[in-house]
């Protein structure tokens, strides 16, 4: 089998195979933020699970959007994920946060024509495992994407041909040169099995091909046993599939906070990549006016395609405070709705569409008295649009 491939990009992506299976991160992500060292969290074992820290607060940074491996074969396309990087280090440097939520398109898979996209994976969580942060991570609509050619690949004069594997080699040559990209189970496998910091789950079997569904629960920063704050995070589809949050996710949420949270007495916040389609029904006109709190409002709210249930589920629930999403890259409000809120994260990474300056939003959770405060962290150190979402 032969398709056309140019010979530069085959050797750009064995240099950065080689780049991303380095052990030297650190030193990189230095060179690329700045000259100071990394402030390295202590971090408890992940087999104690999450709890407040010890000034009764749990910080939680949210990375939207990040895109990486965007049109690795250009000039810029490499350099956005640097970026990326940057301004995740700047977030992280100077929230010092407990946990960060990788809350979708973490990559550009339809832009990634290599076998293995969790290399760009791994790269976009490398800024928060090298500072010793636990994390999470849910499936945006661009993550495992199949590859989209390039029209101009094949206009005059052409390109080489892309010789592929023999058939009798140890893997698929259909496989390997179809482009078809790395499936939500491998990214999440992958990710779990070569990070001890990592919270991320790959669900219950019985609600794939929706694979980012399951639940955290952070403790009393005094007793390991008192449950203080549950989150939720869902598969909003996209990608290799609809862009939905299925009546089977919907039943399996009912059935799981009746489980653990059966009176309601624990306060749940949510978290999936594609606003449902709620947030049409609060999105600020023009300019963002109070009740809602944010700093831009450049666009349209891109809802899911069905509504099947979810949303009627979580305003009954007095537990659920907020929901947050991201995708929308020129959005960064929060409204509420009925009697919980409904917030955008900011878009963080340099990949996708839109030239809005970078961000990430914050969330500081208090204990007690519990309390939801939530603030934006530009990539310029600035600070701005800080709402107290539950009290």
């Amino acid at each position: 089998m032969e398709q056309l491939f140019p010979h530069f990009i085959v050797l750009s992506f064995i240099f950065l195979y080689i780049l991303f299976q380095s052990p030297p991160t650190v030193g990189f992500l230095r060179e690329a933020h700045s000259p100071s060292p990394i402030r390295l969290k202590t971090s408890q074992p992940k087999d104690n699970g999450l709890r407040f820290n010890g000034g009764g607060s749990f910080k939680v940074a949210l990375f939207a959007d990040l895109h990486f491996g965007e049109d690795a074969w250009t000039d810029w396309g490499p350099q956005q994920d640097v970026n990326s990087i940057k301004v995740m280090s700047t977030v992280l440097d100077l929230e010092t946060p407990d946990f960060v939520i990788y809350l979708g398109d973490v990559i550009t898979a339809n832009n990634i024509p290599i076998a293995n996209a969790s290399l760009y994976w791994d790269q976009a969580l490398s800024p928060t495992r090298a500072r010793g942060i636990p994390w999470a991570s849910v499936f945006g609509n661009h993550d495992d994407a199949p590859f989209e050619w390039p029209m101009e690949w094949f206009s005059v004069p052409g390109i080489p041909p892309l010789h592929c594997p023999a058939t009798n080699s140890s893997y698929s040559a259909e496989e390997y040169c179809s482009f078809r990209g790395t499936q939500r189970i491998e990214l999440m496998k992958n990710e779990i099995e070569h990070n001890n910091l990592s919270f991320s789950k790959t669900g219950p079997k019985d609600l794939w091909p929706g694979v980012s569904n399951y639940v955290l629960q952070v403790a009393s920063s005094s007793d390991p046993e008192s449950r203080i704050l549950t989150m939720y995070f869902l598969d909003s589809g996209g990608g290799s599939y609809p862009e939905v949050i299925s009546s089977a996710q919907a039943e399996w949420f009912q059935h799981k906070s009746q489980e653990i949270n059966p009176d309601s007495s624990v306060p749940e916040i949510i978290f999936w990549h594609i606003p449902s389609r709620a947030y049409k029904n609060v999105a600020p006109w023009f300019a963002i006016h109070k009740p809602c709190v944010g700093s831009i409002n450049k666009e349209k709210v891109a809802a899911q395609e069905a509504e099947f249930g979810i949303m009627n589920l979580l305003v009954k629930r007095p537990s659920v405070k907020a929901i947050f999403v991201g995708h929308n890259h020129g959005l960064d409000w929060c409204c509420p709705y009925n009697k919980l809120w409904l917030c955008f994260a900011r878009h963080t990474g340099y990949g996708g569409y839109g030239n809005w300056p970078r961000g990430a939003r914050i969330l500081e959770i208090t204990e007690q008295p519990f309390s939801i405060k939530s603030w934006i962290r530009m990539e310029d150190g600035g600070k701005h649009s800080e709402v107290l979402l539950s009290s």
